[in-house]
């Protein structure tokens, strides 16, 4: 048994549904589906009834939710007094941060971090915003760079940062990577490598949305999912990609970026970047960094 199954376990046995177990535990449904099954083959046991419609402890999982609950409670207690002792020497503040801004604006931030809280250790985590939100929620991050999107939850503080721009990803041998400038119009027909919408809306979102402006469908040749697996795809010649402009510093081979041509009628007001903590929680290393952030955005946005 381990510890993270455990927690998984308890989740799940309190819920009794094992996607609200996984929101509450800032992790995806199969993950902690997998945490569960490995927890149950080490045991020998099943510990839920599943059906279709429904999720129940079994006569095993309740005997063993009995056993668990008090012995993580004592170790959040211990934890918890370590976290609390004044006496260690540093303090660690959690950054989570999407792939564009963990490549083009978290390096210049932490040069910036070190300098004014030099006792204070960085931990970071890059990943999508649907799921650092939960991680944050949850108390597992500290401070979150995302893009923002209506309905997120009350308990956090979200101020808006800026409006990243954006860059086409070619093929080096593409002719349109000899350009200073592309513009939409030179991209009809071209195929082009699109962000799958549900994990990656804003991105998904400016693909489309610049071609229907102009009255034009792009020439979708593959959906994908990671920023790096996109760049990757662009390198072997799959088509070419609208990405933020802080995605060119993934340095590829084979991959060529240009700027994409402004058009003052249609504003490319589509990826926003916004910095988002927890309201009730007091942290004065991560009232630093929020400090910073708007101090010197002008700057960060120059020099990234």
């Amino acid at each position: 048994m381990e510890l993270e199954q455990l927690r998984c376990f308890v989740a799940a046995a309190e819920e009794l549904h094992f996607g609200r177990a996984a929101q509450r535990s800032g992790m995806l449904p199969a993950s902690l589906s997998r945490h569960i099954r490995l927890l149950e083959e080490s045991l020998g046991v099943p510990l839920f009834s599943r059906t279709t419609r429904s999720v129940g402890l079994t006569e095993d999982g309740i005997l063993l939710l009995q056993e668990v609950r008090p012995i993580l409670a004592r170790l959040e207690k211990v934890a918890e007094k370590f976290r609390s002792a004044r006496h260690q020497p540093a303090s660690v503040l959690r950054i989570g941060a999407i792939d564009s801004a963990a490549a083009g604006l978290v390096p210049l931030l932490l040069q910036d971090f070190r300098e004014r809280s030099p006792n204070t250790v960085t931990q970071l985590v890059e990943d999508k915003s649907i799921r650092l939100i939960p991680k944050l929620l949850a108390g597992r991050l500290d401070l979150v760079l995302i893009r923002p999107r209506e309905g997120l939850s009350r308990s956090l503080a979200v101020q808006p940062l800026l409006f990243e721009t954006a860059v086409v990803a070619l093929p080096a041998d593409s002719p349109l990577a000899e350009r200073s400038e592309i513009s939409i119009e030179d991209l009809a027909g071209e195929p082009l490598i699109v962000p799958e919408r549900r994990s990656r809306p804003h991105s998904h979102d400016l693909t489309m949305g610049l071609f229907t402006e102009l009255g034009m469908r792009p020439r979708i040749a593959q959906i994908a999912d990671e920023k790096q697996t996109i760049i990757n795809l662009v390198a072997a010649g799959i088509g070419s990609a609208i990405v933020p402009r802080w995605t060119s510093k993934l340095a590829v081979t084979g991959v060529s970026y240009v700027p994409l041509a402004r058009n003052a009628d249609f504003p490319m007001h589509k990826l926003p970047l916004a910095v988002a903590w927890m309201k009730a929680v007091r942290d004065p290393a991560r009232d630093i960094m929020v400090e910073l952030l708007h101090q010197n955005m002008a700057r960060y946005i120059e020099f990234a």
